[in-house]
């Protein structure tokens, strides 16, 4: 089994470092290489395996004093040839500013982390997605101050995709950079439209005498309106499919529209209407329950 450098996968320089350190160093790895911010990227996805497993081993002291064990059988033996005994290795630390080698120990806490990220997410409608919108969005600061900040929202983001300000996070607290903000979309159903995945979901109304006959009706898609053939004797729930006159996302993938069948019968008959119904209901050999 290969041995694995845990420290090195946290960027953690020695294994001289506390809990909260060991922590922080996670937090870090695993923003970075989160799945959510590295879709389709195999290499991120081996990478945070590693670094929970890393976590696991070292933010268990039992567990990182048997590592530890080997890990300085390993690789200690390298950091203390490198910090040096007697006059030459004093010469080396001191161009290192390194004395003794009381520096090593806080080499990770001297190193100017970049300051958490902030995560939040946003609901916005089918519309607002497929043709893109500025959005203003309203956050309160650390201070209790309340921050508007607006956002670009690209036309075909998909659901669950996130947005990324950079700079615009929790501020570090040892001069690194700020963190950034994360922005969860969230897209909502609008009517008459639902997005599963790429395609679009709208209801079709028709009367009773269009659903027995066969008729043509015109269908709304997000963008267009397209005349389509209704076949004789079709049934509620039935679906048409309308090809590429579904959502289009951000790569100029475009779905379907899928109109589902609705017989809708008139709640008002005109005296006309109501013979003519009653004709039917004599002649007709039909019965669903039959």
């Amino acid at each position: 089994m290969v041995f694995k450098n845990y420290y090195k996968i946290l960027d953690l320089e020695t294994s001289h470092v506390s809990v909260d350190e060991i922590k922080i160093a996670y937090r870090q790895a695993a923003k970075k290489y989160h799945p959510d911010l590295n879709v389709g990227d195999t290499l991120a996805e081996e990478k945070i395996k590693d670094i929970n497993e890393a976590y696991r081993i070292l933010s268990v002291p039992a567990s990182k004093r048997k590592y530890d064990r080997i890990w300085n059988s390993r690789f200690g033996k390298a950091q203390k040839a490198f910090s040096g005994k007697g006059e030459k290795g004093k010469m080396l630390n001191m161009f290192l500013g390194n004395i003794e080698g009381k520096e090593t120990q806080n080499v990770f806490r001297k190193t100017n982390l970049k300051g958490e990220n902030i995560e939040t997410e946003i609901n916005i409608s089918i519309q607002e997605a497929f043709f893109g919108k500025e959005k203003m969005i309203s956050l309160r600061t650390m201070d209790g101050k309340i921050k508007n900040i607006i956002i670009a929202i690209p036309q075909g983001i998909k659901d669950g995709e996130k947005i990324r300000l950079l700079g615009q996070g929790k501020p570090s607290e040892n001069g690194g950079k700020n963190g950034d903000l994360l922005i969860k979309i969230n897209i909502e159903d609008t009517k008459p439209f639902k997005l599963k995945g790429n395609d679009l979901y709208t209801d079709l109304l028709l009367t009773p005498w269009e659903a027995a006959l066969g008729a043509r009706a015109n269908v709304n898609s997000m963008d267009d309106e397209t005349k389509i053939y209704i076949p004789q004797g079709i049934q509620s729930g039935e679906k048409i499919k309308i090809p590429g006159k579904g959502y289009r996302d951000g790569n100029g993938n475009r779905g379907d529209l899928i109109a589902e069948i609705k017989i809708v019968v008139p709640k008002q008959l005109s005296q006309q209407e109501k013979e003519m119904f009653e004709k039917l209901n004599k002649i007709s050999s039909f019965n669903p329950r039959s």
